[in-house]
């Protein structure tokens, strides 16, 4: 599908929303603003809040960019909104998106598709209450990684040394939902796979000056280093993007993703999670990777907008 095929449509840059990560979105949405409107396109930008619909309705909008992180835009709630509406939609459906940020959920279907997990386990607010020591049936010790099962951008997430560190994590983790993960921490490599149209297109590491990879590694200057591609093996590198790609797959994934994935010291691959809609700044990974392969900015973007669809 050319530009010239939205050409006269108003695109709606669906951008903000009411998730812990608003200001990213803010920050991804404008940068597809900007791209879109450069390419000659009837952009409108919407802050999204629960008076959408009527926003949508108003704007007589004819095809959504979704440029929503966490609740409420990467979890299938916006999706069913639009799907309801008959407006194409970046980005993947309902079913994929919700799985995609349950990290619980997507868990056990990586494991049902033979991709490598790290070990963890769930806990409930119940059973957080009365948390005292790593269970016997578990098979990892100290440290662990303690996170909310439906938040992204590592919001919420701690890395615990020790079981005195526990509560507190706890506490943090149990601020943003009910249900918490507890995982094995994985020492070694950060490596992102960006995925666009069904395609791996290239992996990236990335180095932090932090304990791990957190928010304020990802969003303050200067805390993390990025490596394009990143440096393995071909064999490895190769691995790497297949297991990125099953996993898109395995969720059901369309459009484009990023998949996170950690590399032990034997090069030993776990993927973390899936996230269907990346950060879409100019220098968030997804961009960074396309650029890498070069794919400029407006071609993302472009690309991106050429798959909206409904019912996927």
């Amino acid at each position: 599908m050319a530009i010239e095929a939205f050409m006269g449509k108003r695109i709606g840059v669906l951008m903000g929303g009411m998730s812990s990560e608003r200001e990213v979105s803010l920050k991804s949405g404008a940068a597809v603003v900007r791209s879109l409107t450069a390419q000659g396109l009837t952009v409108c930008p919407i802050d999204v809040d629960p008076d959408v619909a009527l926003a949508l309705r108003s704007e007589k909008i004819d095809v959504a960019f979704i440029a929503l992180h966490g609740r409420y835009g990467e979890d299938g709630y916006i999706q069913g909104l639009l799907e309801m509406m008959q407006i194409p939609y970046t980005g993947s459906g309902i079913l994929a998106s919700a799985l995609g940020m349950n990290k619980a959920l997507s868990r056990q279907i990586f494991i049902s598709y033979g991709i490598p997990t790290p070990p963890c386990f769930l806990l409930t607010s119940e059973e957080a209450a009365s948390f005292k020591e790593l269970p016997a049936s578990v098979s990892f010790d100290y440290p662990v990684v303690v996170k909310p099962i439906s938040e992204g951008s590592s919001v919420g997430v701690t890395m615990v040394e020790n079981a005195s560190q526990m509560a507190a994590a706890i506490e943090v983790a149990m601020g943003y939902g009910s249900k918490i993960l507890v995982e094995k921490f994985i020492g070694g490599m950060e490596v992102h796979v960006g995925i666009l149209d069904h395609v791996a297109l290239g992996a990236i590491e990335i180095r932090s000056k932090r304990a791990f990879y957190d928010y304020t590694a990802k969003y303050v200057k200067g805390m993390s280093e990025h490596i394009f591609p990143a440096p393995l093996s071909p064999e490895v590198y190769q691995g790497v993007l297949g297991w990125g790609m099953k996993a898109h797959v395995a969720l059901g994934c369309s459009g484009y993703s990023r998949v996170d994935l950690l590399l032990d010291h034997d090069f030993q691959p776990y993927v973390l999670e899936v996230n269907t809609l990346p950060g879409m700044t100019e220098t968030s990974l997804l961009p960074e990777i396309a650029g890498g392969v070069g794919v400029s900015f407006d071609q993302l973007v472009m690309r991106i907008l050429e798959t909206a669809s409904i019912r996927k």
